[in-house]
């Protein structure tokens, strides 16, 4: 059976499309039921009769055919979304060839973390980061109006170092933590006597120090610095053939192909050190 009407106006109540005896309680039930609502137990559907062509979800938004307005869905208001598991994604956005699948003006905060497709604006910089200095700029410390650039110094290692300066002693005593952290054959040291000529060398070294000697036992009085390789992160491959970033050896530096938990000093991929000192 079925009617047709040009206009339907439901003063106070509900309006309840559903089988015999179906109640939606979060709508309220007898003297407690909320006004002028809606419950449709069944597929909804809104917009043009030929925008889907199977039911798709419980409540399905197309175009409308009347006025042409420019979107399906406009909200003036917050939104919650909170997904069951029912499909691989709470949210699914897509977007034409000629627009953003999504625009966000605002800020945008995520607790969990971010993945995506190498691609876009943000891969552009990326794909020509290893090319280029690794600069920062500021804004100048003396100067007004003016600004100061220093760029990051490259190497074939992942260095590290400690300065300072050594008075009345023959030990530079290293961070405790070096010796977890650095290649001792990778150690190199720079001294810069200070006042006097005192011909300081460096006798040897272990993890924990650095030992000195100065002519005729005299005291040493001089600036360092000490220079090493860090040994948790595998050595670089400093020459390989390949056409892009993407063909360096080891997979752990790609995140395409190892997105999660990579392992940085991965034995398969142990190369010899680029730096010896020993």
């Amino acid at each position: 059976m079925a009617f047709a009407f040009d206009e339907i106006f439901a003063y106070g109540g509900q309006l309840i499309v559903a089988a015999k005896k179906i109640v939606p309680k979060a709508l309220g039930v007898g003297e407690n039921k909320v006004d002028h609502t809606a419950y449709i137990q069944g597929n909804t559907q809104i917009g043009k009769p030929d925008a889907f062509s199977s039911a798709k979800a419980t409540l399905m938004v197309g175009r409308e055919d009347t006025i042409g307005t420019d979107n399906s869905v406009y909200v003036n208001g917050n939104v919650d979304i909170r997904g069951d598991s029912g499909t691989p994604n709470g949210l699914y956005v897509s977007g034409g060839a000629s627009v953003d699948s999504l625009f966000v003006q605002g800020d945008l905060y995520v607790s969990g973390s971010i993945d995506g497709g190498n691609k876009g604006r943000l891969a552009s910089r990326f794909g020509v980061a290893d090319s280029k200095p690794k600069p920062f700029d500021i804004k100048h410390p003396s100067k007004e109006g003016w600004r100061l650039r220093y760029a990051c110094i490259e190497g074939p290692e992942v260095g590290v170092y400690c300065r300072g300066r050594v008075r009345g002693e023959k030990i530079i005593k290293l961070p405790d933590y070096w010796k977890d952290l650095v290649d001792v054959e990778s150690i190199s040291v720079q001294l810069q006597p200070i006042g006097a000529h005192q011909d300081v060398i460096v006798k040897r070294w272990d993890e924990n120090f650095i030992y000195l000697q100065a002519q005729g036992g005299m005291p040493v009085n001089c600036f360092y610095h000490v220079y090493a390789a860090r040994k948790d992160v595998n050595p670089l491959y400093v020459e390989y053939e390949g056409e892009s970033w993407k063909d360096y050896p080891d997979p752990n530096f790609n995140p395409e192909i190892t997105p999660e938990n990579p392992n940085y000093n991965d034995p398969e991929y142990r190369t010899k050190r680029n730096t010896i000192t020993i």
